[in-house]
């Protein structure tokens, strides 16, 4: 949903009073709310307060790695910053923030209003014809601030063509990583961000038990997932996907094209989610229709449902977020799968980052060494894969907290509760 315009003068003037109050006032109750499951009442939106905190963090980092400043193109980590939702191109929009000071937004001429819309942030906008180089902008803001010599921050999906016409503008300037900075601020949510994510938690986890309970013999593996997809945009979720595999498909962990149809005792893996203000879930569910499971698929799904309680286990504060895909492993290993990636087994990682995108970093996996803190968002999903038979994927995500791991969508019980 588009955030509201917000004056650059109110934002200014009221930034330091809402900062401090919007956890603690109606944003802090409903973001407790939601997490507690009382769905009735919807998550704070992202306020411009906190967005203004963000920059804020961002210039601290920025001094204390040495950056004079950081480029951000369209995408998530604008939205993050700024509010701004926009599409990649080959024209560039994007956020200039300096390590000290108010950041400049660029963008095309034409595309100035429509930007304006959702900047929540006090930020000139400069713009650029279609016969100007827009590159020449963000030097020319480097210039003034100073830094035109000096280490610039590149969000780390920015594309590559800008770093390349922005050092023919200046061929002294030092472009490096911005992940100490946009990375580490994007990984940390703050509890706005975990209502939100809680929100479209809840919604992806209430149509899966919608679209189970429609799940008719002879069904296809893309009518099932246009039902939940349908089911979602009634409940008020944003851009819903789905990826749906029956039988000997659910052991290939992305699909197949073959044509696939439920039948008594099919395995249907259904991996889904939805999006909720900009922030995203990701649930998997994995269940026997029409028949009583087999004891090869009980026993599998038990032993997938005991691995997502190792990682859970695991997932302690100071941990690497390596150990916690290795702690899977080692059961696995013990149960008679891999060793390691090998099917059968577990093929993937036991989990990724989650937030904005439905996979951003760090990911649970075989030597990552980031340790988890406080307000990292991960899916628990260590499936196990049986090569021409099926596959078993049990998904759900959670937060780290001084507590512990917290989920946000609680796994199933059992085989034959697969929604419960």
């Amino acid at each position: 949903m588009p955030m509201p315009e917000v004056g650059r003068r109110a934002v200014l003037g009221g930034a330091a009073a809402t900062v401090a109050l919007q956890m603690t006032g109606v944003a802090g109750a409903a973001a407790q709310s939601v997490a507690a499951g009382n769905e009735g009442i919807l998550p704070p939106r992202i306020t411009p307060a906190e967005r203004l905190q963000r920059i804020g963090r961002a210039q601290q980092l920025m001094q204390q790695h040495g950056l004079g400043a950081v480029l951000v193109e369209a995408g998530p980590s604008l939205d993050y910053f700024t509010g701004v939702r926009w599409w990649r191109s080959e024209r560039l929009t994007g956020v200039v923030i300096p390590a000290a000071g108010e950041p400049i937004i660029v963008t095309p001429f034409f595309e100035k209003p429509s930007v304006e819309e959702t900047l929540a942030v006090p930020a000139e906008v400069r713009t650029w014809n279609e016969d100007d180089e827009p590159l020449k902008l963000v030097a020319d803001f480097f210039r003034e601030r100073g830094v035109a010599q000096a280490r610039v921050g590149f969000e780390e999906t920015n594309r590559y063509f800008l770093a390349d016409r922005l050092q023919q503008q200046l061929p002294k300037v030092r472009i490096v990583s911005a992940n100490p900075v946009v990375r580490h601020l994007r990984m940390h949510k703050s509890p706005t961000e975990l209502a939100l994510m809680q929100h479209a938690a809840n919604l992806t986890r209430d149509a899966l038990r919608q679209t189970h309970a429609e799940v008719r013999e002879g069904m296809t593996n893309e009518a099932i997932g246009q039902l939940f997809e349908r089911h979602v945009a009634a409940l008020g979720g944003e851009a819903p996907w789905s990826l749906v595999l029956v039988d000997e498909a659910a052991a290939l962990p992305h699909g197949s094209g073959k044509p696939q149809q439920v039948k008594r005792g099919s395995i249907v893996l259904m991996d889904c989610g939805c999006g909720f203000r900009g922030y995203q879930a990701d649930i998997s569910r994995t269940f026997v229709w029409g028949a009583t499971p087999t004891p090869l698929q009980r026993k599998v799904w038990e032993q997938v449902r005991r691995g997502q309680d190792i990682a859970f286990a695991t997932a302690k504060l100071g941990a690497s977020a390596g150990s916690v895909d290795d702690a899977v492993r080692r059961a696995y290993q013990s149960w008679g799968y891999g060793p390691g990636y090998k099917l059968p087994g577990l093929s993937h990682r036991t989990g990724h980052g989650i937030g904005m995108e439905g996979h951003e970093p760090v990911n649970l996996v075989r030597g990552e060494k980031t340790p988890l803190a406080p307000g990292m968002c991960f899916s628990n999903e260590p499936g196990i894969y049986l090569p021409g038979q099926f596959g078993v994927r049990l998904e759900d995500c959670f937060h780290t907290t001084e507590r512990g791991p917290t989920w946000f969508t609680r796994p199933p019980p059992s085989i034959d509760e697969p929604f419960a």
